[in-house]
């Protein structure tokens, strides 16, 4: 599960399960309560100045109801729905609500809850951080004493041996070398550019030359697909073919 933060706010217009919910919230590690609230005009006004990924929202309140409320919020901000009634539950989720909490509920009903808000924010995160490495032009790579910066246009393939990893380049008979891993290089590198296929190797997707069997063939360098690596490679092969 991940350990990412989820700041939420409790509104709801009975004091007992406000301090109720406020109660479970604290138990969950991965919630952060930012406030509680007796009404949603109140939150409302909160939410205008402090922004939140979470609300735990009662339907039923005077003046505006928590359905109301929620087709006014953010597309940003989530909502699990606490009710006592159950008729509202279709138009709970024709809103788009990551659950909803039928009073009386216990501390396992609401983590069950809390948990699918928890899996929505991390893929949501996730594909976040995507795209911002899918946006990553270059790398900044020790080697002699010196920060080298490596535009990852002109990789053509990482090459992993033992403690380092030598950057092979275009127009670069030589290789760079510096010490790091494959594997914490791996994680830096935009998965739609790269993608290892062997032990000791990372190669630049739109520079493969040519696929014969198992081996990659990139500026006359062979470089065979271990069978560890072959699913996804193939796969990719496959999705790129005529």
């Amino acid at each position: 599960m991940s350990t990412i933060k989820i700041t939420c706010v409790i509104v709801d217009d009975e004091p007992m399960a406000l301090n109720l919910v406020e109660s479970y919230v604290a138990k969950t590690p991965f919630l952060e309560l930012k406030q509680k609230c007796s009404s949603a005009i109140e939150a409302l006004e909160f939410i205008k100045n402090k922004p939140v990924d979470l609300l735990f929202l009662d339907i039923q309140m005077p003046d505006l109801t928590g359905l109301e409320f929620s087709k006014m919020l953010p597309k940003e901000t989530r909502v699990i729905f606490t009710t006592a009634f159950d008729q509202y539950a279709l138009e709970g989720f024709k809103v788009e609500a990551l659950d909803y909490l039928l009073k009386p509920f216990d501390y396992a009903e609401f983590l069950a809850a809390a948990n699918k808000a928890n899996s929505w924010f991390s893929l949501v995160k996730g594909k976040q951080q995507k795209m911002v490495s899918e946006e990553k032009e270059f790398l900044f790579v020790k080697s002699e004493y010196k920060q080298l910066r490596i535009k990852l246009a002109d990789v053509l393939y990482f090459e992993g041996l033992k403690d380092y990893i030598k950057i092979w380049l275009k127009d670069n008979p030589k290789p760079i070398l510096t010490l790091m891993s494959l594997k914490s290089l791996e994680e830096e590198l935009p998965e739609t550019q790269f993608m290892r296929v062997h032990r000791s190797f990372i190669v630049s997707l739109k520079n493969i030359d040519v696929i014969e069997r198992s081996q990659i063939i990139i500026n006359d360098q062979r470089i065979t697909v271990s069978e560890q690596y072959k699913p996804p490679f193939l796969e990719f092969v496959n999705s790129n073919s005529l």
